[in-house]
C-alpha cells in the first residue's frame, strides 16, 4: 500500500467538487454530465479503497505516515498524516461503496432540480470531508473532517433553501452539533495537556505505559474520554442531542441515505472505536453502553407512532446507532463496527427505496395515503422488504449477525442492558413491518390523480437498490459467520484491545432468542396491519405522548431556547446594543453637536468681536511663552 494511492483516494472527490462547484454554470445545460462527474470521482476513491483493503487482507503492512508538518510552535507540532489499518479500510469501503451507489441513484432522483450541479458539488465535498475524518492519524485531522461533514450536512439539509422548514432544520442540526463539538474540542485539549500530542499512536502507546501528565489526577483519561463521547453524542444523535436528526429529513432523500444513515452519523461510533485503548483504560465504556441502549429503546418507541416514512427511518437510525454504541460500550468493538457496516447497507437501501416511493407518489410522505404499492412498484417493494428483514434480525440476513453479536456481548456486561436491547429488537421488527404493510400491502389509499401515474422508478434509480439489496442480505453471512471468531473479528483484532466483559452463554441459544423476538415483532405487525390500516389510531395518553415524541422539542424550547432568546433580547439588545453601542454612537454625535453649537455661537458676524478674540489669543499665547516656555 502506497502513500500515493491514499492521496489519490482522498483527492478524487475534491476534484469532483471543484469541477461541479466552479464550472456548474456551464454544466447546467447538461445535468447528467455533472452527475456522472461526481459519481466517477467517488468511483475512483472506491477502486483505491478496494486496493487498500486487498493489500491489508493479503498481509500488507498498515500505513501510518506523516505527509508534512501543518502547524508548529515552541512546544507543539500538528501534522497532516494518514493511518490506514483494518478499521480505516472498512470505513473507506462503506463510505465510497455506499456513496458511489447513492451518487448514481441521485442522477435520476434529482433530475430536473435547479440546484443539480450544486447538489453533486456538496455531495462530493462531503465524501472528501468524511475521508479526511477516517484517514487522519491524529485527533486534529479527525476534527477537521468532523467539522467538514458537519458543514456539508448543514448545506444539504437546507439544500432547498427557499423552504423554511429545510433552512430551520439545517440551522438546528448545525447548532445542536456545535454543542457536541465543544465537548470534542475540550477532550482534545485535555489529551494534548496530558500527552503533549494529538497523534493516535503516541497517545495510545503512552496511555498503555501510563506515561503521561495526570492533569486531572487519576481522572485524566476518564474526563478526556467522556468529553470525546460528548462529541460522539452530538454527531451520532444520541440522548440528549438526538433531536436534530429527525428534522434532517427535510433534505433530499439520497442525502438522508448517505449522510444521515450510512456514514456521517456513524462518525461518533468510529471515534469511540478508534479510541478503544483509552476507553478500555479509563473504564468509561459502561457510560457509552447505557447511553446507547437507552437511546436505542427511546427512539424505537417514538418510531412506533410516526406516519412519515422518512421520520420512521430517521428514528430507526437513531435507535440503530444506539446499538452500535452499546456494542463499543461493552467492549465488543468489532461487533459495534460490524453493525455499522451492515446498517450502512440496509439503512441506505431503505432510505433509497423510500425515495423511490416518494418519486412515484409526487413526494408524498404519509404512509396512510399509500397502500397497495407492491403491485405497481415490485422492485422497490422487494428491495425494501430485504432491508426491513435485515434490520428486524431475520435469520441469516445481515442484521441478524451483527445485532446478535452485540446482544450476546451485552449479556456479559449487564443482563439488564441485554433485556432492554432485546425489547428494542422486538419494537424494531414491529415498526419496520408496520411501515412495510401499510405502504405496500392492503387496499390502495392513493389519491386518484397520483394513482394514475404510479410507476416503478427508472433503472438509474432501481439498479443501485438491487445492488444494495445483495450486501443487505448476505454481507452478515460472509463477514459474521462464526460470531466472535468470524473473519471480521480476525481482520480487526490488531486494532481493538481485548474486551473487559467476555461474551458468555450458549451462542446458539442467544441466536434463537433474538430470532424469535424479531419474528414475534413481524407477526404482531402482520396481525394488526397486513389486511387493513386501523381507521383510527389509539387515543390514549401514552400514544399521544409517543406520537408527539415525548414533547422533547417543546421542553427544550421552553427550558433552553426561549430563555436564551429572552436573555439575549434583554442583555445583548437592550443593554449592549441599545445601551452601550448605540449610547457610544449617539453620545459621540451629541458631543460633536454641542461643540458645533458652541462654535456656531462664536460666529457673530461682528468684526470688532473677532478683533477682540484675536488680541485675547495673542495675549494668552505670549503669557504662556513668557511664564512656561
Amino acid at each position: 500500500m502506497s502513500l500515493e494511492l491514499i492521496v489519490v483516494l482522498l483527492v478524487a472527490p475534491l476534484v469532483g467538487f471543484l469541477i461541479n462547484g466552479l464550472l456548474g454554470k456551464w454544466l447546467k445545460g447538461n445535468e447528467k454530465l455533472s452527475g456522472w462527474i461526481g459519481s466517477v470521482a467517488v468511483l475512483i476513491s472506491l477502486i483505491c479503497s478496494i486496493i487498500a483493503f486487498a493489500s491489508l487482507q493479503g498481509g500488507g503492512t498498515p500505513l501510518d505516515e506523516t505527509l508534512y508538518e501543518w502547524i508548529t510552535g515552541e512546544s507543539f507540532a500538528f501534522n497532516i498524516g494518514f493511518r490506514v489499518d483494518a478499521l480505516t479500510t472498512v470505513m473507506l469501503l462503506v463510505i465510497t461503496g455506499v456513496g458511489f451507489l447513492i451518487h448514481v441513484y441521485s442522477i435520476g432522483y434529482m433530475h430536473g432540480d435547479e440546484g443539480y450541479t450544486r447538489y453533486f458539488a456538496y455531495l462530493n465535498l462531503f465524501v472528501f470531508a468524511m475521508l479526511i475524518l477516517v484517514l487522519g492519524n491524529n485527533y486534529l485531522m479527525m476534527f477537521v473532517g468532523w467539522e467538514g461533514v458537519g458543514l456539508c450536512s448543514y448545506l444539504l439539509i437546507g439544500f432547498w433553501y427557499d423552504k423554511k422548514s429545510a433552512t430551520d432544520a439545517g440551522k438546528k442540526a448545525f447548532i445542536v452539533n456545535r454543542i457536541g463539538d465543544f465537548g470534542f474540542l475540550l477532550g482534545m485539549f485535555t489529551l494534548f495537556a496530558a500527552f503533549g500530542t494529538l497523534d493516535f499512536a503516541s497517545i495510545f502507546d503512552a496511555a498503555e505505559a501510563d506515561n503521561f501528565q495526570k492533569v486531572f489526577g487519576g481522572s485524566t483519561l476518564v474526563i478526556a474520554t467522556l468529553l470525546l463521547f460528548v462529541g460522539a453524542i452530538g454527531k451520532s444523535a444520541q440522548i440528549p442531542l438526538y433531536v436534530w436528526l429527525p428534522d434532517a429529513m427535510e433534505g433530499p432523500t439520497p442525502v438522508s441515505a448517505l449522510i444521515h444513515a450510512a456514514t456521517m452519523v456513524t462518525a461518533g461510533v468510529y471515534m469511540i472505536a478508534r479510541s478503544a485503548v483509552l476507553y478500555n483504560i479509563a473504564h468509561t465504556g459502561e457510560v457509552v453502553a447505557w447511553i446507547g441502549v437507552l437511546t436505542a429503546f427511546f427512539a424505537a418507541t417514538i418510531a412506533l407512532a410516526q406516519n412519515d416514512i422518512k421520520r420512521i427511518l430517521a428514528y430507526s437510525t437513531v435507535s440503530q446507532l444506539g446499538y452500535m454504541f452499546l456494542g463499543v460500550g461493552v467492549g465488543a468493538y468489532a461487533s459495534g463496527v460490524f453493525h455499522l457496516v451492515t446498517h450502512a447497507f440496509f439503512k441506505g437501501l431503505m432510505f433509497l427505496t423510500a425515495g423511490s416511493v416518494m418519486h412515484a407518489m409526487a413526494n408524498e410522505l404519509d404512509m396512510r395515503r399509500m397502500g397497495g404499492l407492491k403491485a405497481k412498484m415490485p422492485i422497490t417493494h422487494l428491495t425494501f422488504l430485504i432491508g426491513a428483514l435485515a434490520i428486524a434480525g431475520f435469520p441469516f440476513l445481515s442484521g441478524f449477525w451483527s445485532k446478535d453479536e452485540i446482544l450476546h456481548s451485552a449479556w456479559g456486561s449487564s443482563p439488564l442492558i441485554y433485556i432492554i436491547g432485546l425489547v428494542t429488537a422486538f419494537l424494531t421488527a414491529f415498526y419496520m413491518f408496520r411501515l412495510i404493510f401499510v405502504t405496500f400491502y392492503g387496499e390502495s389509499r392513493v389519491e386518484p390523480d397520483v394513482a394514475s401515474h404510479l410507476h416503478e422508478s427508472p433503472p438509474v434509480m432501481w439498479v443501485p437498490l438491487a445492488i444494495l439489496a445483495i450486501p443487505s442480505a448476505l454481507i452478515g453471512l460472509l463477514l459474521g459467520w462464526g460470531g466472535h471468531d468470524s473473519w471480521f473479528h480476525h481482520f480487526t483484532k490488531n486494532v481493538f484491545p481485548e474486551a473487559h466483559h467476555e461474551a458468555s452463554g450458549n451462542v446458539v441459544l442467544f441466536m434463537v432468542i433474538s430470532s424469535v423476538v424479531g419474528l414475534a415483532g413481524i407477526a404482531f405487525a402482520w396481525m394488526r396491519y397486513s389486511k387493513r390500516v386501523p381507521s383510527e389510531e389509539p387515543t390514549n395518553a401514552l400514544h399521544r405522548l409517543i406520537a408527539n415524541k415525548y414533547y422533547i422539542d417543546e421542553i427544550y424550547n421552553a427550558l433552553i431556547v426561549q430563555p436564551i432568546k429572552n436573555g439575549s433580547h434583554y442583555l445583548l439588545w437592550r443593554i449592549v446594543d441599545n445601551g452601550v453601542i448605540d449610547g457610544i454612537v449617539n453620545g459621540v454625535a451629541s458631543i460633536v453637536q454641542i461643540i458645533g453649537g458652541t462654535l456656531r455661537r462664536l460666529q457673530t458676524g461682528i468684526v470688532q468681536a473677532y478683533i477682540v478674540s484675536m488680541v485675547l489669543g495673542i495675549v494668552l499665547f505670549l503669557a504662556y511663552y513668557l511664564f512656561f516656555a
